[in-house]
């Protein structure tokens, strides 16, 4: 799965995805970005 990194400004591979649920209920991945190792997220659930 990718997610926009803001430090590498760009697209990147996300390392170690974990969804999670946010406070109003939606679903969301979490993970480090594999270039820079800066958290990254996005609104949905990996497939």
């Amino acid at each position: 799965m990718k997610a926009y990194c803001f430090k590498c400004k760009a697209q990147q591979e996300v390392k170690n995805p974990k969804v999670v649920t946010l406070k109003n209920g939606r679903k969301a991945t979490k993970g480090t970005c594999s270039v820079c190792g800066a958290k990254v997220s996005r609104m949905g659930v990996a497939k």
